[in-house]
């Protein structure tokens, strides 16, 4: 099903949410999203890698359209259409018709996003036979083509066009009478049916067919040269086989789009592959222009003359019109786009004609069907140089830069800088040939820093442009001159939004002074209509945005004074959404509202500009920062704090990215807070951040009285979320019973609360004590039921954590595959998000593995740089098991020295912990050094000391684990084999 929605629009970009939408519907997997993700997965698998592409905001199917049978057909039936010899025009369209093996989208042609795909197909198909039908006919092929029309006409006994065919086949293969039976059951059926009789042109025929004389269709007329442009046309091959496919079933398709995105272009390269067609060039029409006079300028260009008599222009052409098959191409009809709109109908009339429009803005009548053309795909940032130029944008860059300055080319050095010019400039096609005109004179680097007077750069288009083309702004000024005094107004304050808004938003910021909020809505539709604002539709409602280009261009008509009301304006509504979010973000529409936020990121960014507001909205986004793992942007922005409670956090922050804080003032900073709510939040983050990056005594006296003040105010969550970190402070400190109580306790009350957040913290701590205990299955679930609530919600920390976590377990049943596939997985989300403590637990684990398959030095090189960021904090825990694996590499490499060292430092670093697991390890790691340096009894003593502790916190060492320990016995046991094999040799010689 995935590889027929792509098939729908082969080399186009579907988004995830559209593909979502058209596999499942309404019953959606429980994680539509990863689900998604596995069956790309798969159909890459099944087709190749290199075919299925993701690229924002989804996935296509990366082919050429004539490695696909519907594209072949397409184009074998846009030569057929070109060629002028009969013999020629049938060879193609048989070849055409040759390539269908059964119906469009076989299986999938109820499916909602193949029906429209598989009946313009279907109709392509019809059109090509009676095409097909009328070269036979040209060639004396009567016979044969009547009998086989029989069966397709039976089918389709409504075409018109099909039936001449077979009529005039039958009249010349010597079957009149056949041919006017033939014509009266169809004009029985017609009346019967639908209370018609037969179109004019079957009318004509049966008159012809009585009087013996009906001829062959005659040869089609050569096509009517278009201007033909200097350059070629890039990235436009989908766009184009779409379009013509599009003209199969509808008689008269606009296209849409802003300024500069390549309308013209697009409807001249459609227009090359039919017969018959004329360009009306309307761009030189003054604005007053009526539809006689309009009619006028089509005549002209159809050489069609008046002749004088008493009809209107209008009905003239279309009686000119009537008897004629092709296709009219009408450009640029926004500034005149009510006359276009009343000629059109009448136009149509003639059931041969067919009408392109190209337009910012739709006709809006009747039968209109719109095409929006879509800017070029530009490269996501962070794209692999080599798969730049897959882009259609940097390929039209590449291509004009190249034409401007000679021996410009692409390369791995300018690739992200040529990629970000193309998303500066939205892909838009004009802006980018006349950025890459700049090239020769700026390079792509100054061209880049310069995007931000874009107004200044993007001139000097060529001189044989029209003037509105010659740069960006005049591209602009003329959309912006066709707009109402209402429109320009909302327009010009849309630009103060960042990235899009809601309809809410936007009714909220571009009201007052002129405007009501009850225009907005229709203003916008109609600003989305002149493809001036661009709307998508999302699971919370559409979302109006402008792009880059249109956005500098408004922000430039806001006075001084309308821009600085307009900033506060916003500032107040993302603010008052932001609390709205706070109170949402802990329970179960956390992840509706995590959602809502991501999407407003911008809007929120640049409402924190806002110094009224800023310590308001800080404040309500502390948590959000925190659950998203954006800790750094959270520092930033509760650096200035002057609140006790913002200040608090920052503190809490700063201990988390691991910057030198002293955690001893913790209580201090929540003392200053005075809401009892307030108060236990903040002592419980504090608390947090201390148990993991401070010092342990520290967090367990704040973590301790969060969940007396939590327990005394009723707040079932807080006192979930206070028992989730003491669940963890005893898991170190080695009460691992009591550790099980409060992290069952915990995980209950978050499924009572429905905060998914908290099921994962739980659950990751039952995962780690079901590890210790041995029962891998165990862990196994909780970590994986971990990493999939947390992937629902967007937390990639977490998740990155949780497929760590299943790479350790992996490692403890000795899959160091499979161990080594899930810490690779963990490091690259870790490191694709800014997670360096996941980077940290992921590349630990890999060298875990590598140094227990002899891989000392890869082992040694992932653990050095980790060693060094540990020891930035206040708690010893990682370094504490860095220093013990450093430990037992060195030893096992005979390094006897270097191994007393490190397990020495361990050691300390384990007895600050107070984790007794931690101290036993770091026990086994000296035991085995004694051993290296001929000191066997010191080293079982550590052993035995070592199970003892570990035996103290009732959970002994687990299989999994008992690698290093059961080295280090076996050798001593062979040191005491030889040495009693040795004292029993010389008291044999004694004797």
């Amino acid at each position: 099903m995935l590889l027929a929605r792509l098939l729908v629009a082969p080399g186009r970009v579907v988004s995830t949410d559209r593909l979502i939408d058209d596999l499942w519907g309404e019953v959606l997997p429980a994680n539509p999203t990863n689900t998604l993700q596995t069956v790309v997965s798969r159909l890459r698998r099944a087709v190749g890698t290199g075919l299925v592409v993701h690229r924002r905001p989804g996935y296509l199917l990366d082919v050429s359209l004539d490695a696909v049978d519907s594209g072949r057909f397409t184009e074998l039936a846009g030569h057929a259409r070109r060629a002028t010899d009969p013999g020629r025009q049938a060879a193609l369209l048989a070849e055409a018709l040759g390539l269908w093996r059964g119906e469009a989208f076989a299986g999938f042609a109820d499916e909602p996003f193949a029906a429209t795909a598989s009946a313009t197909l279907d109709e392509q198909r019809l059109v090509v036979w009676e095409d097909y039908a009328e070269a036979r006919l040209r060639l004396g092929d009567h016979a044969a083509l009547a009998g086989e029309l029989r069966e397709l006409v039976e089918q389709h006994p409504l075409r018109e066009r099909l039936r001449a065919a077979r009529l005039r086949a039958l009249h010349h293969a010597g079957r009149t009478t056949e041919a006017l039976d033939d014509y009266r059951r169809l004009r029985v059926l017609l009346r019967d049916e639908l209370g018609l009789e037969p179109g004019a042109e079957l009318t004509a025929l049966h008159q012809q067919l009585l009087r013996g004389d009906a001829p062959a269709p005659p040869t089609p007329r050569p096509p009517i040269p278009l201007p033909t442009p200097a350059t070629e046309l890039i990235g436009r091959d989908g766009a184009v086989a779409n379009v013509r496919t599009l003209l199969g079933t509808h008689r008269l398709v606009t296209l849409t789009g802003p300024g500069g995105v390549g309308k013209t272009r697009l409807a001249l390269d459609v227009a090359r592959g039919v017969d018959e067609m004329r360009l009306v060039e309307l761009a030189g029409l003054p604005r007053e222009t009526t539809v006689d006079g309009l009619a006028d300028v089509a005549a002209a260009a159809l050489d069609i003359r008046d002749g004088g008599g008493p009809s209107a222009p209008v009905e003239r052409l279309a009686d000119a019109l009537r008897d004629r098959r092709l296709l009219l191409v009408m450009d640029n009809c926004e500034h005149v786009v009510e006359p276009v709109a009343a000629l059109v109908p009448h136009l149509l009339r003639a059931p041969g004609v067919r009408v392109l429009t190209t337009s910012r803005e739709p006709l809006g009548v009747s039968g209109e069907h719109l095409w929006e053309v879509p800017t070029l795909d530009v490269p996501a940032p962070g794209t692999p140089p080599a798969d730049v130029l897959r882009s259609g944008a940097v390929r039209l860059f590449a291509a004009r830069a190249a034409a401007a300055s000679p021996g410009f080319g692409l390369s791995a050095d300018n690739a992200e800088t040529v990629a970000t010019i193309c998303r500066r400039v939205d892909g838009i096609p004009l802006a980018i040939e006349l950025a890459a005109a700049r090239v020769r004179v700026l390079g792509t680097a100054e061209l880049a820093d310069r995007l931000s007077d874009r107004f200044a750069v993007l001139t000097g288009g060529p001189r044989d442009a029209p003037l509105r083309q010659r740069t960006l702004r005049a591209v602009l000024d003329w959309s912006w001159e066709l707009l109402t005094a209402a429109e320009r107004t909302v327009l010009r304050r849309l630009s103060i939004v960042a990235d899009g808004c809601t309809l809410d938003a936007a009714e909220t910021v571009c009201s007052a002074n002129g405007v009501q909020g009850s225009q907005v809505l229709d203003l916008l539709a109609r600003l989305v209509d002149r493809s001036l604002v661009v709307v998508a539709h999302t699971t919370d409602g559409p979302r109006y945005r402008l792009l880059e280009s249109v956005s500098a261009y408004c922000e430039q008509q806001l006075d001084p004074g309308e821009r600085d009301q307009l900033r506060h304006i916003h500032a107040m509504y993302y603010t008052s959404l932001a609390e709205e979010a706070a109170s949402h973000l802990c329970g179960p529409d956390q992840q509706r509202w995590l959602r809502r936020l991501d999407t407003e990121t911008g809007n929120l960014r640049h409402a924190l500009g806002d110094d009224r507001l800023a310590p308001r909205l800080t404040r309500a986004l502390t948590w959000y920062w925190f659950l998203r793992g954006r800790l750094t942007e959270a520092r930033r922005a509760t650096a200035a704090a002057s609140e006790a409670v913002t200040a608090a956090w920052h503190a809490g922050f700063r201990l988390l990215t691991g910057e030198p804080t002293d955690s001893h003032a913790a209580p201090h900073l929540r003392d200053a807070v005075t809401d009892p709510r307030e108060h236990a939040m903040a002592g419980w983050f504090l608390g947090y951040a201390a148990t993991r990056f401070g010092e342990m005594p520290v967090g367990e006296t704040l973590i301790g009285t969060a969940l007396a003040e939590f327990t005394d105010l009723d707040d079932r969550w807080g006192v979930a979320a206070a028992l989730s970190v003491r669940a963890v402070q005893r898991h170190v400190r080695g009460d691992l019973n009591e550790s099980t109580m409060d992290a069952r306790r915990s995980r209950a009350l978050f499924d009572e609360t429905g905060d998914r957040w908290g099921q994962v913290q739980a659950g990751a701590v039952l995962g780690r004590l079901s590890e210790i205990a041995g029962d891998y299955p165990a862990a196994t679930a909780w970590h994986r039921e971990g990493a999939e609530l947390a992937e629902e919600l967007g937390l990639w920390p977490e998740v990155s954590t949780r497929w760590s976590e299943l790479g350790r377990i992996a490692l403890l049943e000795g899959d160091h595959i499979r161990a080594d596939e899930l810490h690779e997985r963990g490091r690259a989300l870790a490191a694709e998000h800014g997670d360096t403590a996941g980077q940290e637990f992921a590349e630990v684990g890999l060298a875990l593995s590598a140094r227990r398959r002899g891989r000392f030095t890869e082992a040694e090189t992932l653990l050095r740089p980790w060693l060094a960021w540990n020891r930035q904090f206040e708690a010893d825990n990682g370094a504490a098991l860095i220093l013990a694996e450093l430990g037992f590499a060195a030893e096992q490499r005979g390094d006897a020295e270097a191994a007393l060292d490190l397990h020495a430092q361990g050691l300390a670093a384990a007895q600050r912990t107070g984790d007794p697991r931690a101290v036993a390890l770091a026990m086994e790691g000296l035991a085995g050094a004694h051993l290296l340096t001929g000191q066997p009894q010191r080293a079982n003593d550590l052993l035995h000391a070592a199970t003892r502790l570990r035996e103290s916190t009732g959970a002994p060492l687990p299989p999994g684990e008992r690698g290093d320990v059961d080295r280090i016995q076996a050798t001593l046991h062979i040191l005491k084999d030889t040495a009693q094999q040795s004292a029993d040799h010389e008291l044999q010689e004694y004797r």
